[in-house]
């Protein structure tokens, strides 16, 4: 029975279809739910029986549509060049194939007001954006705070080179201060680095994850506990946002030095591979009234007793989703047919 059901899992991937530059804002999401699926039928467009159209979506101006056979996906993406009727302003669309590979956009805020003893921010903030072009920055606030958007191992990227920076400048005040015969006291530059790594396990490994990837792992995963049991490590956690620090080290009575770069080595290449396999719906609360927020809710604890290798996290303003791409999919149509049938 599991086998057939990823077998029709599988092909309901292959015909869906990912349809980016949705105008978002001007008309409803119901109507252009409609347009989308019109235009897709539409045989002129190369189109095809639509099964469904998935809008909105975690993304915005992103929709995800099926058609009820797979050609049909295929000379879609093969016409490449698609756009919407007049209603929706005539709007050029992008279409391309469904994919596994969506854990690829993180943002972070930093605040980079820890440095300004040592360095102008500006000039910080050119010299990252040299080092890591493919990052989006925003506007560097007075406050020292600035937002950064970009895939998650450039984000890790990131955090690595300011940590060897501040690593750095400690260096050079120690320096300065063995020069100068005086002792030596900790600068504000010094803060990120003791954040990051705290003083209890400093001597371990330290580990940069994706947030959501950690969860998964953490949840829905045995690696990682029986990991940590096997070598006989202790892990500290430290949730930033999207992004988690995990500070690996020996459990008192191991007599395995080399414990804790196995441990981050395996619990590196166990995360690696789940960014490229898992994806991440979103369920928006904030807005929505009462009832339906309850309905979205009880929908979602119905499913995930079905679903069992899909993490749900419920949080005051939205409802994560994360699990294979197929599973995510089929996860988030269910919760909305429930939504549909409760309405009716």
């Amino acid at each position: 029975m599991a086998s057939v059901l990823k077998v029709k899992e599988s092909e309901a991937s292959e015909r869906t279809i990912v349809v980016a530059g949705l105008p978002v804002g001007p008309i409803t999401d119901q109507l252009l739910t409609v347009l989308v699926k019109c235009h897709f039928q539409d045989i002129e467009n190369e189109g095809g029986v639509v099964e469904d159209v998935i809008y909105p979506t975690r993304t915005k101006g992103v929709a995800y549509v099926t058609f009820k056979e797979k050609k049909a996906a295929e000379n879609v993406i093969r016409k490449k060049k698609h756009c919407l009727a007049e209603a929706a302003g005539s709007t050029a669309l992008t279409v391309s194939h469904f994919s596994e590979k969506v854990f690829s956009s993180v943002n972070a805020v930093l605040d980079l007001s820890v440095f300004r003893s040592q360095i102008s921010l500006r000039n910080l903030v050119m010299d990252l954006k040299r080092e890591i072009p493919t990052l989006c920055f925003s506007p560097l606030e007075a406050s020292g705070r600035i937002s950064v958007q970009g895939s998650f191992l450039t984000i890790k990227k990131l955090k690595e080179s300011l940590l060897l920076k501040a690593s750095s400048l400690l260096e050079e005040n120690r320096k300065r201060q063995s020069l100068r015969g005086g002792t030596w006291r900790s600068s504000r530059s010094s803060k990120p680095l003791r954040s990051s790594t705290p003083e209890t396990t400093r001597r371990g490994e330290t580990l940069v994850l994706d947030t959501d990837i950690f969860l998964y792992l953490k949840k829905k995963s045995g690696f990682y506990e029986s990991t940590l049991k096997k070598f006989h490590a202790l892990c500290q956690e430290t949730v930033d946002g999207e992004i988690t620090t995990l500070c690996i080290r020996n459990a008192q009575g191991s007599f395995q030095p080399n414990n804790e770069k196995q441990v981050k080595d395996l619990i590196e290449n166990y995360s690696h591979a789940l960014h490229f396999e898992l994806r991440k719906e979103i369920f928006i609360l904030e807005g929505k009234e009462k009832r339906e927020k309850r309905n979205i809710k009880l929908a979602c604890e119905q499913l995930s007793s079905k679903y069992l290798q899909v993490l749900v996290n419920f949080y005051r303003t939205h409802i994560d989703i994360i699990g294979s791409s197929s599973d995510t999919y089929l996860f988030k149509k269910e919760v909305m047919k429930l939504i549909r049938q409760k309405v009716r």
